[in-house]
């Protein structure tokens, strides 16, 4: 199983890249860490764009068992299909992200989003300090 860590962020002000950090963890080997940055997206788009740029990494893997771990509330709804939101955008990149999942073979995800323990690994997985805001 692949275990892929991931948190974006936008930065401080409009129009500035978006800083996207993700590690890839096979069987306690760690196979990649990368930062990188993309274009501006509208903060509500960030955690499904950072999922869409994920998922262009792992393509060598889409046959293999992966759990996506993140920590964002609202990404977790949009993914569970829960979300009330009408926003167009969303809805737009919410379809656009569906399309891409299905894809994988066997894609699960985990939010550690209130969850003491994992939300520890997670932040140290992806050496990101508490003073940092990170999704």
């Amino acid at each position: 199983m692949i275990k892929a860590y991931l948190a974006a962020s936008s930065m401080l002000y409009e129009g500035e890249d978006i800083e996207i950090r993700y590690s890839l963890i096979q069987d306690d080997s760690l196979i990649k860490n990368e930062m990188i940055y993309i274009e501006y997206v509208k903060p509500v788009l960030v955690g499904m764009k950072s999922v869409l740029t994920l998922l262009m990494k792992l393509e060598k893997y889409k046959e293999d068992e992966i759990n996506i771990i993140f920590n964002d509330p609202s990404l977790h709804e949009i993914i569970k299909g829960t979300s009330t939101t009408k926003n167009g955008e969303v809805l737009k990149m919410a379809s656009k992200m569906r399309k891409e999942l299905s894809k994988f073979k066997n894609l699960s995800f985990t939010n550690v989003f209130k969850t003491k323990e994992p939300l520890a690994d997670w932040k140290m997985v992806l050496e990101i300090q508490n003073n940092e805001s990170a999704q």
